[in-house]
């Protein structure tokens, strides 16, 4: 085990036992940026990275008895309760407050905007014909069938992470193709 990983380890058992602060500001000197460089790479804008990396390390305090270091390393650890809180903030943002629906007729859309949508759904609709089939219908189920990656599993019987893998891929080469 390299010495930083022993050094983190350590922190985290002493934040568990003895919720020391030392080891906290230690921890969180070093992975709060980080976290939060992660959360931006990924699309988050600066306030809501910044958000959630407090969410994260507030996690770390309040969660660290939960740290298995035979599962993963500390950074793992944390950059998986970071990727965690991203999912729930953007589910989040697509769920509709109660104010926030709008009540009676809406205003017609802009001609240019409904053009717009329609190139880009016909794009869409090109990419995911051309990916491989193992990837297309992995995509087909997530998305269109609504399904989350263990009903897929279920259903099709191919293991969790070969799908996560798949659809991870599948997104990175729609993403070029959409870009």
């Amino acid at each position: 085990m390299e010495p930083d990983q022993q050094h983190w380890i350590d922190c985290i058992r002493r934040i568990r036992d003895d919720k020391d602060q030392s080891a906290f500001i230690d921890l969180f000197r070093h992975f709060a940026p980080r976290v939060k460089a992660f959360l931006m790479r990924g699309g988050t804008d600066a306030a809501l990275a910044e958000e959630t990396t407090q969410e994260v390390m507030a996690t770390l305090w309040n969660k660290a008895h939960l740290f298995d270091p035979t599962r993963a390393s500390v950074a793992t650890w944390i950059f998986t309760i970071a990727r965690n809180r991203k999912i729930d903030a953007i589910r989040k943002q697509r769920r509709p407050e109660p104010e926030d629906i709008g009540w009676g007729p809406e205003a017609e859309p802009d001609q240019e905007d409904v053009l717009s949508l329609q190139q880009d759904t016909a794009r869409l609709n090109e990419a995911i014909k051309s990916l491989p089939d193992k990837q297309r219908v992995l995509i087909e189920h997530a998305y269109f069938g609504d399904l989350s990656h263990s009903e897929i599993a279920e259903k099709t019987g191919l293991p969790l992470g070969t799908i996560k893998s798949r659809i991870r891929l599948a997104l990175e080469r729609l993403r070029h193709s959409m870009a």
